[in-house]
């Protein structure tokens, strides 16, 4: 499983690396995204969702995880 930390990301939006992340990710793997920004979080949830792509939400503390195959 890949795993890609968003947390503390503060030059630009962390959907960014997520999603080249999820661009380089070959067919078939899983993926994790971590994040503490909750308007991307439900950002990338809402396209998951479009894409029909399952995913798995885990809250810990401060930080989102999303974990999807790809």
């Amino acid at each position: 499983m890949k795993t890609i930390d968003t947390c503390g990301q503060k030059l630009y939006s962390p959907l960014i690396p997520a999603v080249k992340a999820m661009c380089e990710t070959a067919p078939g793997e899983r993926l994790e995204i971590i994040m503490n920004n909750v308007e991307a979080f439900q950002d990338l949830k809402e396209y998951l969702a479009e894409q029909s792509i399952g995913f798995r939400e885990i809250y810990d503390g401060e930080q989102m995880i999303l974990q999807f195959k790809m």
